[in-house]
């Protein structure tokens, strides 16, 4: 494992943060929509105190970034491409739900991930990007969640906030699905267990529970938006652990396997759904095995000769 040693200022939690979909047949409508409200959420559980160890890993002023090999299933084949996650901590404020531009008591304090992926379908491209920000002292759901997908085809995004309930705003270019508003009670976020693996792994919800599957896999399948139940385990051997969240309605399993001890340090991922429409519908398993992983403050890493950076990434 490489990691770029860089020269950093340690910034305190508290003290001010470093600046840091597809082109098949029209899908089936759905006219679950409600408008959108602005109010904010109001409950909050006890803050969960954080390590020395957590804070000098994360508040160093760098960030971590892990590329990935990928297969990717879609129109029922198996695609090569790349997958890259970033993740970085920064202040967000609680009202507008977005990076703050200055300090403030009342700023959450999130694990940013922004996870990309990278892969061709015949002639054209696909550029995926998932976010989510989770409060690092782990004492609520994410903050907030966004997914966008641009190919040939045109343009899917949808963003969900956590305010009284999950508010859920999404946009495609098939007119079904074109601008579509949507309240959910609140449940586990498929989203959210990525940044909660790395913050507090023991705590991940395990057993008989219900749960909104990616917002990624909702808008690529074109399913429903809403909280399915799901089955999930947290397992141990050889060093790595394994958490697991099996989807019986969706016929789907996503298996993510980490390091045992902090940083917990994601590996390897394999998603195994029914992809594909019509004749071409099949069991796949997508996969991502780690490239390699650095850490650097990349927001100023913007000149040509920053480019052997992405070597280094295998990307």
């Amino acid at each position: 494992m490489k990691f770029l040693k860089l020269n950093t200022t340690f910034f305190s939690i508290f003290g001010v943060l470093i600046v840091l979909t597809s082109c098949k047949e029209k899908p089936a409508s759905n006219s679950n929509t409600l408008a959108m409200s602005t109010s904010v959420s109001k409950t909050e559980a006890p803050k969960k105190e954080l390590s020395q160890e957590f804070k000098d890993y994360w508040y160093n002023g760098t960030a971590e970034i892990t590329s990935y090999n990928l297969e990717q299933a879609r129109y029922g084949e198996i695609r090569e491409g790349s997958a890259v996650m970033i993740y970085v901590t920064e202040p967000f404020t609680p009202g507008t739900q977005v990076k703050a531009d200055n300090s403030n008591k009342n700023n959450i304090p999130v694990l940013k991930l922004n996870a990309t992926k990278n892969y061709i379908t015949g002639i054209y491209p696909y550029s995926i990007m998932n976010s989510s920000f989770y409060p690092v002292h782990d004492n609520e759901h994410a903050i907030k969640l966004s997914f966008s997908s641009q190919e040939w085809c045109g343009h899917v995004y949808a963003q969900l906030n956590n305010k009284e309930d999950f508010e859920i705003t999404s946009h495609s270019y098939f007119e079904s699905e074109a601008d579509q508003n949507y309240h959910l009670k609140k449940a586990h976020l498929e989203n959210e267990i990525w940044n909660k693996i790395r913050i507090n792994p023991s705590d991940l919800p395990t057993g008989e529970i219900v749960m909104i599957p990616s917002l990624e896999f909702i808008r690529l399948t074109h399913k429903e938006f809403r909280s399915y139940k799901a089955i999930a385990s947290l397992t141990e051997a050889n060093g790595l652990k394994t958490y697991e969240i099996s989807y019986p309605e969706l016929e789907r399993t996503l298996k993510i396997n980490f390091e045992n001890k902090f940083p917990y340090m994601i590996e390897n991922w394999t998603d195994t759904f029914h992809d594909g429409f019509g004749d071409n519908k099949k069991v796949l398993t997508s996969k991502a095995t780690r490239i390699n992983r650095i850490t650097t403050p990349y927001w100023q890493k913007k000149t040509n000769k920053d480019l052997s950076l992405r070597d280094s990434l295998g990307l």
